[in-house]
């Protein structure tokens, strides 16, 4: 599925789902830009069909918890992509030898 159709389509079911809990979809709108990607949306969603916050507040607070897991899984992989070129260049140098 071209990943734009799968963005709106994740977009659309977290704004309908914000506002079935009675808040605006200006506010699920925003939330799924700041996630960006639709494994987080999904996510988010799992969050709001199960537990059904009651505040505005509880929705961004998981919306962060959400980003702040991303951005540690994301720096995380730079880390072991960082570590196995180190590693690569210990074991067969840098590849200068004549």
């Amino acid at each position: 599925m071209d990943n734009r159709v799968e963005w709106a389509r994740a977009n659309d079911e977290l704004v309908h789902a914000v506002e079935q809990l009675g808040f605006p979809g200006e506010l699920g709108d925003q939330v799924a830009r700041q996630l960006g990607s639709p494994k987080a949306m999904q996510r988010m969603l799992a969050y709001l069909y199960n537990v059904k916050p009651q505040s505005a507040e509880l929705i961004v607070d998981e919306m962060l918890a959400i980003c702040s897991d991303v951005s540690r899984w994301k720096d995380k992989k730079a880390s072991e992509e960082a570590n196995a070129r180190y590693n690569e260049i210990l074991y067969y140098g840098l590849g200068d030898d004549e």
